[in-house]
């Protein structure tokens, strides 16, 4: 039965993740991915899919593969802070669109892993631009919580989730407002009901009385929030505006076992001080710079800089800017940050610092800094190797491992652009040909 399971699977054309490979990547200007500088000459080691070593005068294996870097830049994967890859290929096509559950009774307990889709175009297209990782997040559709994201691999198997149920998501602010029925005070109400509900549940599950669709909270909604009210997993929260981040620090005094992500912030900068006293973490829009709405008026590209200068722990996301598609972006906006830091009355970053928004900052935002984000030993062999600075748009990986495995760096735009490249007519019209 085994055999004919097995055989049905790779008739289908099912692919299977690789052995670990055991890799030495040497002459490197290496990047850790933690905010320090690029070590020259540096040298990585991954055995068995791990780093388990890397920098200068690290001494190189025998009887390993070996790859010479040639003095260029070798950095981890990227790690794309917050997207919904995987879960859509045509947004106006509601078949290929997972991400928000318009009619469901079902919330919290909403499990996005299950939808991702390992051949989703964009994956091997944002692989080939050296993201490796990416937190992928459900949409609020009938609650202001909108269920549990994961964080995915980008490789080219059928095995993407790294850490399904790694966080739950909710809408604050205008978004948050218009789901709880207008306003947010609204949204605040929807909110604590939901969380009194949920500890009800937890103090006693077995007198829960799930309601269904005439609840606020399903029984497997009040579940799944267990979670989050212990500090199991974080909270990623999405708010703009000032007072309503503020308002979500203000949270924590009522429910004390809340791991607050903030995402998005526009406005960070303006309570910066007050964000990096509570010690939680941003996952911010790097490109702000106009108001895009009432909650965004404050809006600057010097965000991010002004609350790293603040002690803000913070990291680039990509929450309504085309984030199931486009998430290799966030290498461009690191890039614009360092850019910015040379503009007189600007604010922005240092290369080493910018780098880091999309490496290992992501990584400790939603609490996977041990494992993704760096490569410091013990951290997933994720390494891409580059022929220029990766914070530049002009440059591009030369090789991309994951967990240890050299992936391929072809997709689908390069496949058009090879065949529509010669415009000689043959045997067959082009949308034909292989």
């Amino acid at each position: 039965m085994k055999r004919l399971i097995l055989s049905a699977l790779l008739l289908a054309g099912a692919v299977f993740p690789a052995a670990a490979q055991d890799v030495v990547v040497t002459n490197a200007k290496l990047v850790i991915g933690d905010g320090s500088a690029p070590v020259e000459g540096g040298t990585v080691v991954i055995r068995a899919g791990r780093v388990v070593a890397a920098g200068r005068g690290v001494a190189v294996p025998t009887g390993v593969r070996s790859v010479d870097a040639g003095g260029r830049f070798v950095t981890p994967g990227i790690v794309a802070g917050f997207t919904r890859l995987g879960v859509v290929e045509v947004d106006g096509v509601s078949e290929t669109n997972d991400a928000r559950a318009g009619s469901s009774v079902f919330s919290a307990a909403i499990d996005i892993a299950s939808a991702v889709n390992p051949r989703a175009t964009p994956l091997a297209i944002n692989r080939s631009d050296g993201v490796t990782r990416a937190v992928v997040a459900p949409q609020a559709a009938g609650s202001v919580f909108a269920g549990q994201g994961a964080v995915i691999d980008l490789a080219s198997d059928m095995d993407p989730i790294t850490r399904p149920r790694a966080f739950q998501f909710m809408e604050w602010g205008e978004t948050g407002g218009q789901l709880a029925g207008g306003s947010r005070p609204a949204a605040l109400a929807m909110f604590r009901n939901i969380l009194f509900e949920a500890q009800a549940y937890g103090r006693n599950p077995a007198s829960f009385t799930d309601r269904g669709k005439d609840s606020l909270l399903t029984r497997a909604d009040a579940q799944a929030l267990q979670a989050v009210l212990s500090g199991q997993v974080p909270l990623l929260i999405h708010v703009e505006r000032a007072s309503d981040i503020l308002g979500v620090l203000a949270l924590r005094r009522e429910f004390a076992g809340l791991r607050p992500v903030l995402v998005g912030a526009t406005e960070g900068w303006t309570v910066a001080r007050e964000i990096a006293a509570a010690g939680v973490p941003v996952i911010a829009t790097a490109l702000a710079d106009l108001p895009a709405s009432f909650e965004q008026l404050a809006a600057t590209q010097s965000n991010i800089g002004r609350m790293k200068a603040a002690g803000v722990t913070v990291a680039i996301g990509m929450i309504n800017e085309d984030e199931a598609r486009q998430a290799r972006l966030v290498r461009q906006f690191a890039g614009n940050l360092v850019a910015l830091s040379k503009i007189p009355g600007a604010a922005g970053l240092d290369w080493n610092a910018a780098f880091a928004t999309i490496a290992s900052l992501p990584a400790q935002a939603i609490g996977m800094g041990g494992e993704i984000g760096s490569l410091a030993a013990g951290r997933r062999g994720d390494v891409v190797l580059w022929d220029g600075d990766p914070l530049e748009i002009g440059s591009m990986p030369t090789q991309v491992f994951i967990d240890g495995v050299e992936q391929p760096l072809g997709n689908r735009q390069l496949r058009l652009r090879d065949r529509y490249l010669d415009a000689a007519e043959k045997e067959l019209p082009k949308a034909y040909q292989r």
